[in-house]
């Protein structure tokens, strides 16, 4: 249920950005998702079809992008990625790790008419 809040908050962000560039419609929405973000890409969609009917966002296309996890071992300073539900380093068996990317959750960009 929190994807209708990130939706109104993302339907916000793109109108006020259009605006700025006195935009007449936005047409997409490019969105970085990391694989653990717990945010799902059906329900922003869904989320987003409603929300912006009878906006200048009306019909605009969401593109997705899931980003994966890496991890950055606190003990050897090794990055890999976490297989499974195993997440120890591969290098030197360490279990203190940092994500590095994968839980990320942001708008890079927006495809506007003038």
């Amino acid at each position: 249920m929190h994807e209708l809040a990130v939706t109104e908050s993302l339907l916000e962000i793109a109108i006020r950005h259009a605006r700025e560039k006195n935009a007449s419609r936005i047409t997409g929405l490019y969105l970085v998702i990391g694989k653990w973000s717990s945010i799902v890409d059906d329900s922003v969609q869904f989320y987003w079809d409603i929300i912006s009917d009878g906006t200048i966002a009306k019909g605009a296309t969401l593109h997705f992008q899931r980003v994966p996890v890496v991890l950055t071992c606190q003990d050897c300073g090794k990055e890999y990625e976490p297989v499974g539900e195993e997440f120890a380093c591969p290098q030197c068996g360490g279990t203190h790790a940092k994500i590095k990317t994968g839980d990320e959750f942001n708008l890079e960009a927006i495809d506007v008419e003038e």
